[in-house]
């Protein structure tokens, strides 16, 4: 059973497995406190430590996650990702921005006609809110 609520994202992330960048365009399925899902090309073993880097979310969000698992797709491989560090306020805090963010871009959608990227909703969500958006706390997560 899952352990965290997880929500439904297409948010962009860079992915990296050690020296080697896994190029190409990689988009998050779900994403949850405790991990994330997302489309790759290449297989990646289950047990596998990565990278993974949002650059959309403010701070910028990078971790190390493991491979839980990973399924053949009809272009690909889906994987879903537990994040290792210990730090759940910080990854919930992320996750709470990745979020806002992408109801933004549905909501332009849906209310103004206008079809957005993820990278466009962020950059218009973060002029627009990131300042009323509440600290993390003390720790330095702003």
């Amino acid at each position: 059973m899952r352990q965290f609520m997880r929500h439904p994202a297409d948010i962009p992330i860079e992915v990296g497995a050690g020296d080697d960048a896994l190029h190409g365009a990689h988009h998050t399925s779900n994403l949850g406190v405790g991990g994330l899902a997302f489309h790759c090309e290449r297989e990646i073993d289950p047990g596998r430590v990565i990278s993974v880097r949002i650059p959309l979310v403010r701070p910028v969000f990078s971790t190390h996650a493991r491979v839980v698992w990973c399924r053949s797709s009809a272009e690909g491989f889906d994987l879903g990702v537990e994040f290792l560090d210990p730090d759940d306020a910080f990854r919930a805090r992320m996750v709470e921005q990745v979020c806002h963010i992408e109801e933004y871009r549905l909501a332009v959608q849906r209310e103004a006609g206008r079809t957005i990227s993820a990278e466009q909703a962020a950059a218009e969500w973060i002029a627009k809110h990131a300042a009323q958006f509440p600290s993390a706390g003390p720790d330095g997560f702003h």
